[in-house]
């Protein structure tokens, strides 16, 4: 029982880091209809630049407390990785919005070549350490086995962190002008546009939302495992991206969900059947419930305009 505690609450953190990479996935999908192959790699981005900015707050600027150094690193790090996401939007994406479906696939897919070779010069090949951030754990109970079952500080973060900013977006894309504005984009740019909505704005603004979640990530994904290298973009991005299919692409609670469903099959997988095939059992998880859920967990059915 004490094991099974354990791996839950090991599930849920690690879901909830791949459901706030699913939620940028989401965001984009649902208004441009189009998959940003390059979040993945921004997520990665968005580690490194955590990393390099915690080590000059606690090693050059002799900032001792923590908390106070992670929260301006989340700051720094949501704005230097929106301005990328603003970026791929102007560069990789507006230019090529009127053309063929598969030129803006194509055009992502380039920038996360890029942004992952870029980051492989600039700071190397091996991985990347950094110094124990938060390492206090409360032990929630004892089993029979003398088998602790703790729970983590940073574990407390991460999905804390998760529940309040899945409310705050939801929140924006539900009851604020500019989530009205993302929906009506959603359903008809043209319409939007002869309504005298900034179609343009509206865009880069959902990137720039969406960048942002990734570099929450990033700071999370940092702040549990402690080490990041350049490749780090491509499998957790792939499993975001499968989690917000799952969840029903398009829903920012869907997301989460999927990616909270992703993260448990992982764990448990890898608990009491072999690691090596846990990434075959969450994929396989996928393909059954989309043949019968096509739409996802809680995805609309797409309906085709005439």
């Amino acid at each position: 029982m004490e094991i099974f505690v354990q791996q839950l609450i090991n599930g849920l953190t690690l879901g909830s880091i791949y459901g706030l990479i699913a939620i940028g996935y989401t965001m984009v999908f649902g208004i441009i209809g189009m998959v940003n192959f390059a979040h993945g790699d921004v997520f990665m981005l968005s580690a490194f630049i955590a990393l390099i900015f915690f080590l000059i707050f606690t090693t050059w600027l002799g900032i001792s407390s923590v908390v106070l150094a992670l929260l301006f690193v989340l700051v720094i790090a949501m704005v230097l990785t929106s301005l990328w996401g603003w970026a791929i939007e102007r560069i990789a994406y507006r230019p090529l919005r009127g053309s063929f479906r598969l030129a803006p696939l194509i055009s992502a897919i380039g920038v996360s070549i890029f942004l992952s070779n870029f980051v492989q010069v600039a700071q190397g090949a091996r991985n990347k350490p950094t110094p124990p951030m938060i390492g206090d754990v409360i032990v929630l109970f004892q089993g029979e086995s003398g088998y602790n079952v703790a729970l983590s500080y940073k574990q407390i973060i991460i999905m804390v962190t998760t529940a309040v900013l899945l409310t705050i977006f939801w929140y924006l894309v539900q009851k604020t002008s500019l989530g009205r504005a993302q929906r009506a984009c959603e359903q008809d740019r043209k319409m939007a546009a002869l309504l005298g909505i900034n179609v343009d704005r509206t865009i880069s603004l959902t990137f720039v939302i969406g960048a942002a979640l990734a570099a929450v990530a990033g700071t999370m994904y940092l702040l549990y495992y402690g080490v990041v290298s350049f490749n780090d973009g491509f499998v957790p991005g792939v499993k975001a991206f499968t989690a917000a299919v799952l969840g029903g692409i398009g829903s920012l609670p869907g997301a989460v969900l999927g990616g909270l469903i992703i993260g448990l099959i992982e764990v448990f997988w890898s608990a009491y059947f072999s690691i090596e095939y846990k990434d075959v059992a969450a994929f396989s998880i996928l393909a059954i419930v989309l043949i019968f859920m096509p739409s996802g967990i809680l995805g609309r059915p797409e309906v085709e305009k005439v």
